[in-house]
């Protein structure tokens, strides 16, 4: 059991912020780029810092999030994870990835893993590494996964439906090599932020939920049991200057260690 909370614990940390890496995009054809830092806490620990930038134009987009236990936390569940995505803007708005890539590393074992796609944004194959063992994993019903997105890109066309209609509510659907599943987001009204010794942000936000909804699968799996009914909240406020929105504010509110809380400690803007 101690494994299985470990591997929900960093799949929390690591996805619940790549996830929601590339929300703030514009809906403009203007070419900018935003880096967020956020402190995460899991229960009693200070657990992670983490990093994402993304970059946006006219014409494609990238987005790249890094994380890296730290602390106590990290003594017990060490982990660091890079995950990088790159994919075009067609004339008709539609996103399509173009490559994705994630790399991790943990106390046993180093991960990596391509999704190779065609030039629609189809995935065709991933190469998975494991420990240094590669393999090619071809994908069996092309189909089926035909009109899915990865995680991050799926984030991006529902941050631009943000933008112009200023509502979360969506369903998106995901491939990630391996599992096929659907991202939906709520609308959960207005709310109120304070400012705190982890975040200096504050004022009115708009309060959205991210649920996980798996397809097709079955199986004894605690990740898509606490995902499944327990959603991610954020907070989306926006920036002063330019008045692009960010994600000030992360929870989850019932992990194997606790709540979950990521704060915006800064962001960096550049047109």
């Amino acid at each position: 059991m101690i494994k299985r909370k470990r591997n929900v614990i960093t799949w929390f940390v690591a996805q619940s912020m790549a996830a929601l890496t590339i929300f703030f995009t514009s809906a403009t054809a203007e070419a900018f780029s935003v880096k967020h830092d956020f402190t995460v806490f899991v229960g009693i620990f200070n657990a992670s810092m983490t990093s994402f930038e993304y970059g946006i134009t006219s014409k494609d987009y990238f987005v790249k999030s890094n994380l890296k236990t730290n602390g106590i936390f990290n003594t017990l569940y060490p982990f660091e994870a890079t995950y990088s995505t790159t994919g075009k803007i067609n004339t008709n708005g539609e996103l399509n990835t173009t490559s994705y890539k994630y790399k991790s590393k943990s106390r046993f074992k180093k991960r990596s893993k391509e999704l190779i796609y065609d030039d629609k944004g189809a995935p065709l194959y991933s190469i998975s590494i494991t420990n240094d063992k590669e393999k090619k994993n071809s994908i069996i019903h092309p189909q089926d996964v035909h009109d899915t997105n990865d995680l991050q890109t799926v984030m991006a066309r529902m941050a631009i439906q943000y933008n112009a209609l200023k509502f979360c509510d969506s369903r998106h659907e995901i491939f990630d090599g391996r599992r096929r599943f659907d991202v939906i987001f709520k609308d959960e009204g207005k709310d109120i932020l304070e400012k705190n010794e982890h975040s200096s942000f504050k004022g009115e936000a708009v309060k959205c939920s991210m649920y996980i909804d798996k397809l097709a699968e079955t199986g004894d799996d605690l990740l898509w049991e606490n995902t499944s009914d327990k959603p991610i909240y954020f907070w989306i406020m926006e920036e002063e200057t330019t008045g692009y929105p960010f994600i000030a504010r992360i929870e989850i509110e019932s992990t194997p260690l606790g709540k979950l809380p990521a704060y915006t400690k800064n962001i960096t803007v550049e047109k």
